[in-house]
């Protein structure tokens, strides 16, 4: 019997994104007050804390921040994913997101790597991760 990954629990502020990301579309968060862009979505703005939120479309690319290997799957769920990428990625549009790395073997992960958001199914829902683009 195979351990399932667990999908992510949504919030009132982040269904939007969620949604976006089931039709494989990564979605930022931008202040219509002071046009900053955030993610993860909240329902105020961390540069003015206005409320005049709206979600656009990212163009899912990137570039990785810094990573992490990991080795030692936290569940059962991930073992057969061992060892596998943890980076910050720093989207083009100017958010950091944390997600994996997948489409190449951990070695081959580099901090300034270009890379682009592919969605992985997880259940009903599909998770952003990054590969190189």
């Amino acid at each position: 019997m195979s351990v399932q990954k667990p999908a992510p629990e949504t919030t009132i502020d982040s269904e939007a994104f969620w949604a976006a990301c089931t039709d494989e579309r990564l979605t930022i968060q931008k202040c219509g007050a002071c046009g900053a862009v955030q993610l993860y979505p909240r329902s105020l703005c961390t540069s003015c804390n206005g409320h005049d939120l709206t979600m656009i479309d990212a163009a899912g690319t990137g570039t990785v921040f810094t990573y992490t290997v990991s080795h030692r799957a936290p569940t059962p769920a991930f073992a057969a994913d061992a060892p596998y990428v943890i980076a910050l990625v720093d989207l083009d549009e100017g958010p950091r997101m944390m997600m994996n790395v997948i489409g190449c073997p951990a070695s081959e992960v580099k901090i300034g790597m270009k890379v682009r958001v592919v969605f992985e199914q997880r259940g009903e829902m599909k998770i952003p991760q990054a590969t190189p683009a």
